[in-house]
């Protein structure tokens, strides 16, 4: 029987290539890579069909990349910004390890190493600056990389996500949702499972039919026992936490009925970040904010980014 989900990729694909970005894979290190959507105009286009494209220019418009959650891949998770974006900006879409393409025999499973990986991966790709929007899972990592690669990001746009996952903050939250455990809320392996995890990620009740949850399982939730490792590789103690300086300006754009990253949380996390930060909420939305309100979410991202880009000009001047 087909997959309807997996079905949908030639389409999905199909409307990236569309919207001016195309797949190409960055080998980290021997045993790491890190597949990608790329601006086209980056990479050459393949002659024949074994050919594979290579980085052929670097970004000539400011560059953005976006980071996703720990449910689905790059371009899915972003499939309603990209277009919105590709106009006026320089997309990359990574898939982080153990999503989509991108795997690596290290054992290492924290978020860092997924910065240093990604950091490594752009530059590769001709990247020297750049906005990052990070999502959930991504944010954590997008967290970690402006605070290791200051010289690298620019900006942040942080959705649904807190700098750090510490061990009171997991138990709190994990026990106010019903859930035992981080693996059982974000690693469904059933279609109960998913439709519980969709529950409290949407601030309105989404119906699919049971056959659709059970495509998006088999398509989506791939390399499990990784992905249980990255999870645990998240949690830290509360006495190991310390706020970077971060010289980076950070906008956080949240869903206001978010049930697993409250809207408290994001306000305390704007106090404690200080004066380089800033909140904005988005009415009617829950942890997908993104993919729930994409216009009214496009829009503040764009205002953002390009009020930020106005500042380092008039900087410059």
């Amino acid at each position: 029987m087909v997959n309807l989900v997996a079905a949908q990729r030639p389409l999905m694909h199909g409307l990236m290539k569309m919207a001016g970005i195309r797949p190409y894979t960055v080998e980290i290190d021997s045993g790491t890579v890190m597949s990608f959507w790329v601006p086209s105009e980056t990479i050459s286009k393949p002659k024949k069909k074994d050919e594979k494209p290579e980085i052929v220019a670097k970004p000539t418009k400011p560059t953005v990349v976006l980071v996703h959650g720990f449910a689905a891949e790059g371009i899915v998770t972003w499939q309603f910004q990209v277009g919105a974006l590709t106009k006026k900006y320089a997309v990359y879409v990574p898939d982080l390890l153990f999503f989509g393409g991108s795997t690596t025999d290290k054992e290492d499973r924290s978020p860092g190493f997924q910065a240093e990986c990604l950091a490594v991966a752009l530059r590769k790709l001709g990247v020297e600056k750049c906005v990052v929007v990070g999502f959930s899972y991504g944010g954590m990592v997008a967290f970690k990389m402006a605070e290791m690669y200051p010289e690298l990001v620019q900006a942040m746009v942080i959705s649904g996500s807190i700098l750090a996952m510490t061990d009171s903050i997991s138990e709190s939250s994990l026990q106010e949702l019903g859930f035992s455990s981080s693996k059982e809320l974000l690693l469904p392996d059933s279609v109960k499972g998913l439709k519980a995890l969709l529950s409290v990620a949407a601030h309105k009740k989404l119906w699919f039919p049971n056959r659709l949850h059970k495509d998006f399982l088999e398509v989506m939730f791939t390399n499990r026992k990784e992905r249980g490792e990255l999870l645990e590789g998240l949690v830290i103690s509360n006495k190991d936490v310390n706020i970077p300086n971060f010289p980076q300006r950070i906008h956080l754009l949240w869903g206001e009925t978010d049930q697993i990253f409250k809207v408290e949380l994001a306000q305390n996390m704007k106090e404690e970040l200080g004066d380089a930060a800033s909140f904005q909420g988005i009415k009617k939305a829950g942890h997908l904010v993104h993919l729930e309100r994409p216009c009214v979410y496009n829009r503040y991202l764009k205002q953002f980014i390009a009020s930020f880009l106005a500042s380092i000009n008039e900087d410059k001047i």
